[in-house]
């Protein structure tokens, strides 16, 4: 009965869940995003908070059975406050502890320790204050520079969100051949002879949309569809339908009065002549003075005329 209804490959195969990008202004979002999203939240980051074992199979010291290398990551909370700073990778963990030997375990969070440092852009030319921790400060001294650390390390690996920013405006500086160096043009040469060989794997609409998160990407292909499709205001519309409408009815009168039709021209100017006089009888003073003195019997503010 499942190839009889509307849905039966669907049944057969399973239900394909609706995901963010097939739906509203979600299914309007390039690839390029999509590529950056697979890489942010859909690949697997490496391990921080735990130690990977090798292998496939391990054998139980104390039983001697033979179990599968099973390498579960922990569950990481990331908080705002994880997306102001560059936390190298560590987040919040959410699990219990059992503080006494014979009590029961209580739930705990560890929070990595937060420090506030200075790390400088050399792409940028900027120095900049951030929340790190220490694993930061060692990636940074381990890939030999700030701008190194932030172009090497995967999204998925960052997690941070001022860290994604950071890298999506170092990608377009390099991109533009640092326009911020232009003062210097030495060191302009030596950044872009050293930070270049980053741009290979990206291509420019991909630079554009990196960094972004969902909600952002949603603000920013909205406001590209409206600076597509700008509304124009009906009174700029019936303007022009009305210039359109008085050309063609001047072009018809030139045509007409190229015309030899002498009954038809007299015609036509006593219909304007008698519609002249209708106009002019409705702006004459006398209809102005008759409709002054019926409201003026109205106004009871009014003055009042002598008898």
């Amino acid at each position: 009965m499942a190839h009889a209804t509307k849905q039966g490959p669907q049944l057969l195969n399973g239900f394909k869940r609706l995901t963010r990008f097939d739906k509203g202004l979600g299914a309007q979002l390039p690839e390029a995003y999509k590529k950056f999203w697979r890489e942010w939240k859909m690949t697997q980051p490496a391990a921080v908070h735990y130690i990977p074992k090798d292998g496939v199979w391990e054998r139980d010291e104390v039983t001697g059975e033979i179990k599968p290398v099973q390498n579960v990551p922990i569950p990481l909370i990331d908080p705002p406050e994880s997306h102001q700073g560059i936390w190298g990778g560590e987040a919040v963990i959410k699990g219990f502890q059992k503080r006494q030997r014979l009590s029961r375990r209580v739930p705990h969070f560890w929070v990595p320790v937060l420090k506030r440092s200075v790390v400088h852009s050399q792409v940028l030319n900027e120095y900049m204050s951030v929340v790190v921790t220490d694993r930061t400060i060692e990636k940074i001294h381990e890939c030999h520079g700030f701008d190194h650390y932030l172009l090497k390390t995967p999204a998925c690996d960052l997690r941070s969100a001022l860290a994604l920013t950071l890298k999506r405006k170092i990608l377009i500086e390099l991109l533009n051949n640092c326009p911020s160096l232009a003062g210097q043009p030495s060191e302009r040469e030596r950044v872009l002879k050293e930070y270049k060989c980053y741009l290979e794997a990206y291509t420019p609409e991909e630079i554009e949309w990196y960094g972004y998160t969902y909600d952002e990407a949603i603000k920013k292909i909205a406001a590209q569809i409206r600076e597509q499709n700008k509304p124009v205001p009906h009174k700029l519309e019936f303007r022009r339908k009305l210039i359109e409408q008085l050309q063609q009815a001047n072009m018809k009168s030139e045509t007409e009065s190229d015309e030899p039709s002498g009954k038809l021209t007299a015609k036509s100017s006593s219909d304007s002549d008698a519609d002249i006089e209708a106009l002019t009888k409705l702006e004459s003073p006398s209809s102005s003075s008759t409709s002054s003195n019926w409201l003026s019997k109205i106004n009871p503010f009014g003055k009042k005329q002598e008898t």
